[in-house]
């Protein structure tokens, strides 16, 4: 998988030459919450007092000055307004100017853009990454295809969507030549562009109306997108009487197939209905790719829509010497998994992107061994940093997050942080900032003495950007001393209703949650 060689990481020294180039095209946007009100206070009066007109409209006139005034508010809230203003301006052919109907116009000049760089030569090792983006991007179009009542309440999807397809054009441009950043960087500014917008959109309606919590948890600790069968599924140790298997892996011949990708295959594309691959004991020597038309599956890049993995483990057995060597990646939105074992040396689980859920896992890793883009949640697992190369330090997590509006970010809760062998003479860090606005949140958990004082480490240089977001609460043992941590602006003590915006049921958008056999669940903190 070209597009993906090499993890969506470059080295330390290599970043520090590319941050330099990038500088220039980077700037932050805070954006008020009175200030996005105003922007539909603006847009709503254009369309109160020119509604009327719309009607005998014809598409050669120019635009009106209240529907540009009402473009170049919306777009004043983005990152990138001048690239806002002159992509969507063209396509405003009536004076009648509504919010949703920018939002839709915002994702289809993205798409527009995107699929242009898609077809270039250049950009052949990324085809994968983009065709993803493209794939989120649509899908995104798809959802706004409806009422502006609808679209509130498809907002947290949205957010996630787009989000993933501005992390799957920046992994292409992470993992190639910096070059190719010329042929993507109007694409991913109209991407950002449209989450800035959406943002806004989000953060009005929530002032004013009671949203429909689109994952909320239902009353068995399990995420409510786990239909019944499947929580039954996933809290069996063994398969379950009366649950057949659709298909049995068994490398001693007794099922119909010896190979989990051969399995696979027999997956029907976009199917509604839980697929449950059975998979016997063993070691399975294969790259496994789950792919995106494959969903609920339950059972490895992880690519398809609501994939669940029970008592698995995956294991890359490259060793350290081989640095970067992913035993699990998963872009798949809503996946699960619950009691498996992550096991490599650098860079163990790749959380790409979506929303991503791990329960009751055993992780174990030396350099970034936590790291990408997704919004995900890591509750009561084993966190198990193991001895590095001669002159390593471990660091636990690498999070992604290069936009200020992307819902992204790893949230560690009630987590035990322990050394797995002998690390008295390793140095060990609960993460580093990979991006500008990495963000990551430690909360409730366990850590060991095997914590450096100093708590985190930059990427590069001395210090962290100041926008990145990480913090701590109410972690406990000897590793969890804040008195000499870092002096970063970054690095936040937050207080508990900070930390619930990193719980299950704000991060990923969980709802309820009751106690699950034997393992008591939190929906906040």
């Amino acid at each position: 998988m070209n597009s993906f060689k090499s993890y969506g990481k470059v080295d330390e020294a290599d970043q520090i030459k590319l941050d330099a180039k990038r500088k220039t095209r980077k700037r932050i946007a805070v954006v008020a919450i009175s200030s996005l009100i105003l922007v539909i206070i603006v847009v709503s009066a254009v369309a109160g007092t020119t509604g009327s007109k719309d009607n005998n409209h014809n598409g050669g006139e120019s635009q009106s000055p209240s529907s540009m005034a009402s473009i170049k508010a919306v777009c004043d809230t983005t990152l990138y307004p001048n690239t806002c203003f002159t992509s969507l301006s063209p396509r405003v052919n009536s004076t009648h100017v509504q919010l949703d109907k920018l939002l839709k116009l915002s994702v289809i000049v993205a798409i527009d853009e995107l699929s242009k760089a898609y077809t270039l030569l250049e950009l052949k090792n990324c085809s994968e990454l983009l065709g993803l983006a493209l794939d989120h991007l649509n899908d995104s179009l798809s959802a706004t295809d409806v009422d502006l009542n609808s679209i509130k309440d498809l907002l947290d999807d949205l957010m996630t969507w787009i989000s993933a397809a501005g992390t799957f054009q920046q992994t292409c441009i992470d993992s190639v030549e910096e070059n190719v950043m010329g042929y993507l960087q109007k694409s991913t500014e109209l991407t950002s562009n449209s989450l800035a917008i959406i943002k806004g959109f989000s953060n009005v309606a929530n002032s004013y109306i009671q949203r429909r919590r689109l994952m909320s948890l239902s009353s068995d600790e399990m995420p409510e997108w786990l239909s019944f069968k499947d929580r039954k599924l996933l809290q069996k140790t063994k398969l379950p009487a009366g649950i057949k298997a659709d298909v049995v892996v068994a490398q001693d011949g007794s099922g119909k197939f010896k190979k989990i990708s051969d399995a696979l295959k027999a997956v029907p594309d976009k199917s509604t209905k839980r697929f449950v691959i059975y998979v016997k004991k063993g070691i399975y020597y294969e790259n496994v790719r789950v792919e995106k038309p494959k969903w609920n599956v339950m059972m490895i890049a992880v690519f398809g829509k609501g994939f669940i993995a029970r008592d698995m483990g995956f294991r890359n057995t490259a060793g350290a010497i081989k640095h970067q060597a992913v035993a699990l990646m998963s872009t798949a939105d809503q996946s699960a998994f619950y009691r498996c074992r992550i096991d490599a040396f650098q860079d163990s689980l790749y959380a790409h992107s979506n929303r991503q859920f791990y329960r009751e896992c055993n992780i174990y890793g030396t350099v970034d061994f936590i790291f990408g883009n997704s919004a995900v949640v890591l509750q009561n697992c084993n966190i198990l940093p193991r001895r590095p190369m001669t002159g390593q330090q471990n660091t636990i997590t690498a999070q992604g997050k290069f936009d200020p509006n992307q819902n992204t970010g790893i949230s560690i809760e009630s987590c035990t942080i322990w050394p797995y062998g002998n690390l008295s003479d390793v140095s060990t860090f609960l993460g580093r900032p990979w991006k500008n606005h990495s963000t990551t949140v430690y909360a409730n958990n366990m850590m060991g003495s095997l914590i450096d004082p100093k708590g985190w480490l930059p990427w590069v240089g001395t210090t962290a950007p100041n926008t990145i977001f990480y913090a701590e609460f109410a972690n406990y043992g000897p590793g969890a001393d804040t008195k000499k941590r870092v002096n970063w602006k970054g690095l936040k003590f937050i207080t508990k209703k900070q930390a619930s915006k990193f719980s299950v049921k704000s991060f990923i958008e969980g709802d309820k949650w009751i106690k699950a056999t034997g393992v008591p669940y939190k929906s906040g903190l």
